[in-house]
């Protein structure tokens, strides 16, 4: 079987699962799938994208959910094209999400892929539980194991995140990341310390401090995020951020800023992010913070139920850092309700090419029987960068 599938194949659903496996700490707010609903349902999706550059080797994806008493399982599969030309199994995610009471939820999933022989075999697993108390607070810890040279499972990282209510419009959160320090234990590696405080009827003020460990007992501070989001009139908000980063004498110095403003009514909502940063594409960096990046998102809600979501990236030129911003990727996600509670989804990636001329790149074709998931996915998508 050839190795060059693309992760884009994943659909939606894997995508996200992918991400809480891979991605270091996303924050308290992952407590956890498993929802209270006492509503059976399941549902299925699949999707199968055609790379119109013809260098990928086709896949095609399906994933099945369902959810009963407190339980929710889903699993996702990814098929490749084989030799033969038949599409055999190449990818596979499990998960399965319980709530064991009413302040605690358990979280399990497991990536598996395919040996030189066809045989399933087991890459990743990760386990969360997390529990609310009844004065605010909220504790998660995340296992992540792989299996060494012989198949058994070894702890590679391990999170643990305490978020607490510290006074009335304040919240506090901690996370340290343990990793395998190469003699069979875990050592700390990176601390995060977050706080979130509502100035007022409106503004949230946040901040985001992450320092690395030296693996001999000492914290070095590697950046601070901070802002505030504040409410437009007649609706949206307005969210700026500052970024420092150690500059090259050792201070934390801005080295990015960004602008997001959202708006917007019930058939229709925007955002635009706008990017400033100290690393400019085809200078040396010592030019102050430049725009470098704008991000504009329209999403669409027709009268049928239809839902269309289309996303602009424009980024500056490192051949002529002094030219405005040019569009180098769309995506195009529309959804269309079929019958007896069905959906379709397109999906559609454009980039520009030498002469700045967007062309289709890559196509998603999907359907499923829940058309409030294929909704929900087409707003959440993720774009490569």
């Amino acid at each position: 079987m050839t190795d060059n599938v693309p992760m884009r194949s994943n659909n939606r659903v894997a995508i996200r699962g992918a991400l809480i496996v891979l991605g270091l700490v996303a924050g308290i707010s992952q407590t956890g799938r498993g929802q209270s609903n006492p509503t059976d349902s399941s549902w299925s999706t699949s999707s199968q994208p055609i790379d119109q550059t013809g260098t990928a080797n086709p896949t095609r994806t399906r994933t099945t959910h369902s959810e009963a008493d407190g339980r929710v399982i889903e699993k996702t599969v990814v098929e490749a094209k084989g030799p033969d030309g038949r599409y055999v199994p190449y990818s596979e995610i499990e998960r399965e999400s319980v709530r064991v009471n009413g302040t605690t939820v358990r979280n399990v999933e497991r990536s598996y892929g395919r040996t030189a022989d066809g045989q399933r075999t087991l890459t990743q697993e990760t386990k969360e539980e997390s529990r609310s108390f009844p004065d605010g607070e909220r504790k998660m810890t995340r296992t992540i194991s792989n299996p060494d040279g012989n198949g058994a499972l070894q702890v590679v990282q391990r999170a643990l995140i305490d978020s607490k209510q510290v006074s009335p419009g304040v919240r506090d959160t901690r996370t340290t990341v343990f990793s395998a320090d190469g003699s069979g234990g875990l050592a700390p590696t990176v601390q995060i310390v977050e706080r979130e405080s509502q100035t007022d009827a409106k503004a949230v003020e946040f901040s985001r401090s992450t320092s690395l460990s030296d693996g001999a007992g000492h914290w070095t501070l590697s950046e601070v995020r901070e802002g505030t989001t504040t409410p437009e009139t007649g609706g949206g908000s307005t969210k700026e951020e500052r970024v420092l980063r150690p500059d090259a004498n050792g201070k934390m110095a801005v080295a990015e800023r960004t602008v997001s403003k959202s708006a917007g009514g019930p058939a229709e909502e925007s955002e635009t992010t706008e990017t400033y940063s100290t690393n400019v594409p085809g200078q040396a960096g010592d030019e102050g913070l430049r725009l470098v990046r704008r991000e504009s998102t329209v999403q669409r809600t027709g009268a049928g139920g239809g839902h269309s979501t289309a996303q602009r990236v424009e980024q500056a030129n490192p051949g002529d850092p002094g030219a405005d911003l040019h569009v180098t990727q769309e995506a195009i996600d529309i959804v269309r309700p079929g019958a007896n509670g069905t959906a379709t989804q397109t999906s559609t990636i454009l980039t520009s090419d030498s002469n700045r001329h967007l062309k289709a790149v890559w196509i998603d074709m999907g359907k499923t029987d829940n058309a409030a998931a294929a909704k929900s996915d087409a707003v959440a998508a993720k774009r490569p960068k």
